[in-house]
């Protein structure tokens, strides 16, 4: 079978947020759910839990990155239409998302 074939493995119990994300995964996902992303779309490896840096990927989040001291960190923020939806999270960022905040996609690891 060639990775073309292939799609992601049937999550019958709910909790594909708990299991390493896949190159055939990520392939599916690049080609159905994210083709419709910008190519200029960012995207953004976050660190896991524990620091070590070398965790499995698991899940993704379509937000906004913002660098902070350098281009090479920064702070991510929900994209407009996620603040409009949820008071919450327009009372919790309020103005606090730069001008400079630009759409990207979030690679969260396991944990």
């Amino acid at each position: 079978m060639t990775d073309q074939q292939q799609a992601p493995s049937p999550d019958p119990d709910g909790e594909a947020p708990d299991r390493p994300l896949t190159l055939a995964v990520l392939r599916h996902l690049v080609r159905e759910d994210w083709k419709g992303l910008p190519g200029d779309t960012l995207v953004v490896l976050s660190r896991d839990a524990e620091g070590n840096l070398f965790s499995p990927f698991s899940t993704y989040s379509h937000s906004r990155y913002a660098p902070t001291l350098s281009e090479l960190v920064g702070d991510i923020f929900p994209l407009p239409e996620a603040l409009k939806a949820d008071q919450s999270l327009r009372e919790l960022y309020g103005d606090r998302i730069p001008d400079t905040a630009l759409p990207a996609l979030v690679l969260y690891p396991l944990g």
